[in-house]
């Protein structure tokens, strides 16, 4: 197919474009907010920066922008790079797959007998042989030398695994830096992204003079925290609709309000906010008004309803928090009350100095996590270090035994396992993490706790409130859990102990996935067995259900029989006459 070039408006306007894309992957028109991006995407500085919320189509707008260029003049050479080499990759597959299904792009399909057009790397039919490929894809951290380019569209190189630590970070900036040995004079570098901390390389890359936009997905309430580069449709809408989406045709305000919950505040803020000067009380994000304290022992409620109203404010108990942060009692309760689905015990072994070997016991029931029990021993693997484990993990009946794999884990195990025989014998597993122990624990408890699923029994808040005798005030709040846990931040080594509150986040991360258990279901799920379990009763099935029902036998305990002799010989009376 000849190429010629696209008809106005088309040409000029890269809106135009990507109404017709939109409409070929059968999607609804680009809202506001992507029309928007797309104009910045074709008419921004040489260096820019595109920082736009989860879930807006950043990616596919590329992809489009990529292909327009490429109608556009067709010797243009452009570099994908991802975090990933997978990620660049799915996103060339992406351009090649519009060019081969549109027929306003199909001038572009490369001839396969000679130009390139591998997963990697392809050139379009009308481009003169070159060197360089029309697009190539590689990954941050691949070789990034030996091509040339008119863009290099670094799409997503900033995620967890490319940005969590300061090494990262320095890497990664490095890596971005070689961009300017690749581009051509009078080139463009587009990035586009989330960012990942409040240390973003996004944040840097405006120090070295890039432009940026920023379109959040609610209207923020300080855009002044944004300095110049809150995009003008969202500054203009700041007055009139603080708090408001930016997108509601495709994030309704419950949307926004259930992906928070599912994040974390704090990574709602950066991922969907694109807010990196996080406020103090962002940067603690885990509070003790987002519990519910209430007593359980080994049964808990089918349901618990969570509110912070005032009424429901604890005043006896000391809240070691920041300023309005207090504990707060159920709401409502609702339902039976049931046994615990399981229970398990974490336990942080000491390192050196001064660190405690810290338990934490954890029960689950419907998708909610119950703190049962949390403890601490500062005498190293003695003894009473190794009897009180045993005892706590018996005191709790707990299923499970998980020792946080360290230096010395191995050994208490062996040492533990005895004691364990002889006092309660329970299954022990390893547990092992890579990720950098401040980041594991918020993300751990910081989603069950905005979701008010983690449920602590007052009896732990009241004992971690005892100090020992021979700690000073400033040591025993060190030690506290509760304070651990609401002055913890992103930071490396932010807390000077942590040994309680890594127990806690062991425990509670053992049970995420159970936390997809949706408590309405399981109430319905457990009210249908026992309807059905009425109507065999009345249909004679279970025999001696109106018995049971006098003397508070549960209808789920009894034997099954279909007849009257099977009721008999089940309960050993078939040798005994009705009148003795």
């Amino acid at each position: 197919m000849k190429w010629e070039g696209l008809p106005e408006p088309f040409d000029k306007d890269f809106r135009y474009f990507l109404v017709v894309v939109w409409k070929h992957l059968q999607l609804p028109n680009p809202t506001p907010i992507q029309l928007d991006i797309a104009e910045y995407m074709q008419n921004g500085q040489k260096r820019r920066i595109i920082e736009a919320f989860r879930g807006v189509g950043k990616s596919w707008m590329a992809a489009a922008y990529t292909l327009w260029l490429l109608r556009n003049d067709p010797q243009k050479k452009i570099m994908v790079v991802s975090a990933s080499k997978t990620r660049a990759d799915d996103f060339a597959q992406f351009c090649l797959r519009l060019i081969r299904e549109m027929p306003i792009l199909q001038c572009l399909e490369p001839d396969r007998e000679e130009q390139r057009s591998a997963s990697n790397r392809f050139d379009v039919r009308p481009a003169i042989p070159d060197q360089s490929a029309s697009v190539k894809s590689v990954g941050v951290f691949g070789q990034l030398t030996g091509s040339r380019a008119d863009l290099i569209l670094a799409d997503d190189c900033e995620v967890p695994n490319t940005a969590w630590t300061v090494g990262m970070r320095e890497k990664l900036m490095a890596c971005v830096g070689e961009f300017n040995a690749i581009l051509k004079p009078g080139g463009d570098i587009l990035f586009l992204g989330t960012p990942q901390t409040e240390e973003s390389i996004y944040n840097k890359l405006r120090l070295r003079g890039y432009d940026c936009r920023i379109w959040t997905s609610r209207y923020p309430k300080k855009p002044e925290k944004y300095g110049d580069a809150l995009a003008d449709v969202i500054l203009k809408g700041c007055k009139e609709k603080q708090g408001m989406p930016t997108d509601p045709d495709r994030f309704s305000e419950m949307d926004l309000l259930e992906r928070e919950a599912s994040y974390g505040r704090s990574q709602f803020v950066l991922q969907f906010q694109l807010d990196t000067s996080l406020s103090d009380l962002q940067r603690f994000p885990l509070r003790l008004s987002d519990l519910v304290v209430m007593e359980v022992d080994d049964h808990a409620p089918e349901k618990i309803v969570w509110s912070q109203g005032a009424e429901y404010r604890i005043g006896d108990l000391p809240a070691v928090g920041f300023s309005g942060d207090y504990y707060h009692r159920p709401a409502f309760i609702h339902g039976e009350w049931l046994e615990f689905d399981g229970c398990v015990m974490f336990v942080d072994p000491s390192g050196k100095g001064m660190d405690e070997t810290a338990y934490a016991i954890v029960a689950q029931l419907n998708g909610n996590l119950f703190v049962l029990e949390v403890g601490s021993f500062r005498e190293g693997y003695t003894e009473p270090v190794l009897e009180g484990l045993a005892q706590a993990a018996k005191r709790q009946e707990v299923n499970l035994i998980i020792l946080e794999d360290q230096f010395g884990q191995g050994m208490l195990q062996s040492l533990l396992q005895p004691y364990l025989r002889r006092i309660y014998p329970c299954t022990v597993e390893p547990a092992r993490s890579n990720v950098q122990k401040e980041r594991r624990i918020i993300n751990a408890l910081e989603p069950v706790m905005n979701q008010h699923r983690l449920i602590v029994n007052r009896s732990v808040i009241e004992n971690d409130s005892k100090a020992k005798d021979e700690d000073s005030v400033e040591t025993h709040l060190a030690y506290q859990l509760f304070h651990q846990l609401t002055h913890l931040t992103v930071d490396r080594n932010s807390l000077q102990h942590d040994d309680r509150l890594d127990a806690l986040a062991g425990a509670v991360e053992y049970w995420n996935d159970s936390l997809a258990i949706d408590e309405e279901i399981a109430m319905r799920e457990r009210d249908m067995e026992l309807l059905d379990l009425e109507i065999a009763a009345y249909n004679g099935e279970i025999v001696g259900a109106l018995d049971a029902t006098i003397l508070g036998i549960p209808l789920d305990e009894l034997p099954q029989a279909e007849t009257e002799e099977g009721w008999i010989e089940l309960q050993g009376f078939e040798n005994q006459s009705l009148g003795n």
